[in-house]
């Protein structure tokens, strides 16, 4: 099953439910080497599940030092590509080492 970080708004068990139609199974951990900025959202269907204007994004720093807070979701292949849906175009998804030795994907800042 694969694993998602999410420090934003897919913690939020309203969008979890909106998005996957289900609450997912999450634990707390870090993600390593970026930092978290905001990112203005103009796209219509993500502004009427979230109901926010701005949501935080990460940007890669590379640093070992710059972590983020955030929780580890287990999702199923088929959630994950629902998750690409609702992460639209200034977002990418990425491969990133977090804390606790696992591995996981996350959206970060589009290059």
């Amino acid at each position: 099953m694969p694993l998602l970080f999410s420090y934003g708004t897919l913690r939020d068990p309203a969008v979890q439910k909106s998005t996957f139609g289900r609450e997912l199974v999450g634990r707390e951990d870090r993600i390593i080497g970026f930092r978290l900025d905001q990112v203005r959202i103009t796209d219509p269907h993500v502004l009427a599940v979230s109901g926010l204007t701005h949501h935080p994004i990460l940007s890669a720093t590379g640093a070992a030092a710059d972590t983020v807070a955030g929780s580890v979701l287990e999702i199923t292949e088929d959630e994950l590509l629902q998750a690409d849906e609702y992460e639209v175009d200034d977002y990418q998804r990425v491969s990133a080492p977090l804390a606790s030795g696992d591995t996981a994907w996350v959206y970060v800042a589009r290059d």
